[in-house]
């Protein structure tokens, strides 16, 4: 009875030893096996992307109120295109550590209508430490033997220590609806409509008929061939006064 129950008991701690050896064996594997890459979890779906967003306004409009948006948040702006706009602003959570925000707006035209666009956003925060280095020197004086004088020095840099994009969520949503307040409130600019200019000829002026009145009252003037037989006729006819005398 007692070697049954011995061998039992030793065919029970042997159970609970494998067992706990492949528990162990287990955990191991699980926790040697790198992690999956964050770039390898990208899910390139055809959907609604939580980085654009579809405005009733023209590229030119649209980045001009993305523009503003960013400008009334205190971000520093750069605006070299129509349709690109690129802003940075600058955190400072503690002593020791700072933050840059980048933000990067691109405008496309939409794909329903020629007045719509599409705008893209993507925002990258960049983390700063401060790093404090030591260095010390030595200097020897030969008149006091073989003295050395230590000298420290401190010297402190912002060390780069991070680098994100910064995930879809209200961050974004808040951006946008910036962008539309601006639509709403700014005046938007008209495109100018290219009509078809027609050309018509103008009648040609008639001339006016002189009146009656004054060609009546105009003197009557002598061809200018009749004048010289005129002045022979006047010639031969003498006054009257000669001719009495004569008689």
């Amino acid at each position: 009875m007692y070697a049954a129950l011995f061998r039992l008991t030793m065919s029970t701690s042997l159970f609970k030893t494998t067992v706990a050896s492949l528990c162990g064996l287990m955990l191991l594997a699980a926790c040697s096996s790198a992690p999956t890459p964050k770039f390898q979890q990208e899910l390139f779906e055809t959907g609604a992307s939580p980085y654009a967003r579809n405005f009733n306004s023209s590229v030119t409009d649209t980045c001009e109120a993305a523009r503003r948006a960013l400008l009334s948040q205190g971000y520093l702006t750069t605006m070299t295109r129509n349709d690109t706009v690129d802003g940075t602003k600058n955190f400072q959570p503690s002593g020791d550590t700072h933050v840059v925000v980048e933000f990067h707006v691109v405008c496309t035209p939409g794909e329903e209508a020629s007045s719509t666009s599409i705008v893209y956003v993507n925002a990258v925060q960049n983390g700063f430490a401060l790093k404090k280095s030591d260095t010390s020197a030595s200097v020897g004086l030969s008149v006091l033997g073989s003295l050395s004088l230590p000298i420290r020095s401190n010297s402190d840099a912002m060390v780069k220590i991070s680098s994100e994009t910064i995930p879809s969520g209200k961050f974004y949503d808040r951006f946008f609806g910036l962008v539309d307040h601006y639509l709403q409130t700014v005046v938007r600019t008209q495109p100018v409509v290219n009509d078809r200019i027609e050309t018509h000829l103008l009648p040609m002026p008639v001339e006016a008929a002189p009146p009656a009145s004054a060609s009546m009252s105009a003197p009557v003037s002598a061809p200018v061939s009749d004048t010289p037989e005129l002045i022979g006729k006047a010639a031969s006819v003498q006054p009257a006064s000669e001719a009495g005398t004569l008689r």
